[in-house]
């Protein structure tokens, strides 16, 4: 019930279009080392191998909002992939902009699903939804933050194979245009 609350608060936070969003400089390969090293107890509690990829990424950000969305989409991962999978985190640059995926062996999203994958509160796999707990909210969360930081998502699933989010940020704020 706590983390409902908090990520319900979370979500009417960003949608406050007035509220000003601090940017930093960060580096985002250490925000997903933190990230992977908070989750690795998780991990192999699940029986999950989890890694991750990468270099140094320096972007100008806000912090809190990278850890929360990194946080969301590993932490999702691992909920949804079954012992003896794996979870990869990678950090990297695409031209002028930072690239974190987060891919797994999971159970995948059905292709009806992928659509609504980023609303409130809608969840894909109904009938482990007690199992893996969750109140629906974390992937929108990950959609509003990477809004906020003048960057996209994208999603790749297939049935029995995995997901793959990847996030395309700008490795600064200014070079975002509104398209």
């Amino acid at each position: 019930l706590l983390t409902l609350i908090n990520d319900t608060i979370r979500l009417s936070e960003l949608d406050m279009t007035e509220k000003t969003i601090e940017f930093e400089d960060i580096d985002l390969y250490e925000l997903a080392e933190n990230c992977v090293s908070m989750l690795q107890i998780n991990a192999e509690k699940h029986q999950v191998f989890l890694s991750l990829f990468g270099s140094s990424c320096p972007v100008c950000a806000n912090k809190g909002m990278m850890e929360e969305l990194l946080y969301n989409l590993c932490d999702n991962a691992l909920r949804y992939t079954e012992a003896g999978g794996k979870v990869g985190v990678t950090v990297g640059k695409e031209e002028n902009e930072a690239v974190i995926t987060v891919s797994d062996t999971g159970i995948g999203i059905p292709p009806e699903d992928l659509d609504r994958v980023f609303e409130r509160f809608y969840r894909t796999d109904k009938s482990r939804s007690k199992e893996t707990g969750g109140a629906g909210l974390g992937l929108s969360i990950v959609k509003h933050a990477v809004s906020y930081l003048g960057g996209r998502i994208s999603l790749d699933s297939a049935q029995g194979i995995g997901t793959t989010f990847k996030v395309y940020l700008p490795k600064d704020p200014e070079d975002h245009s509104d398209d």
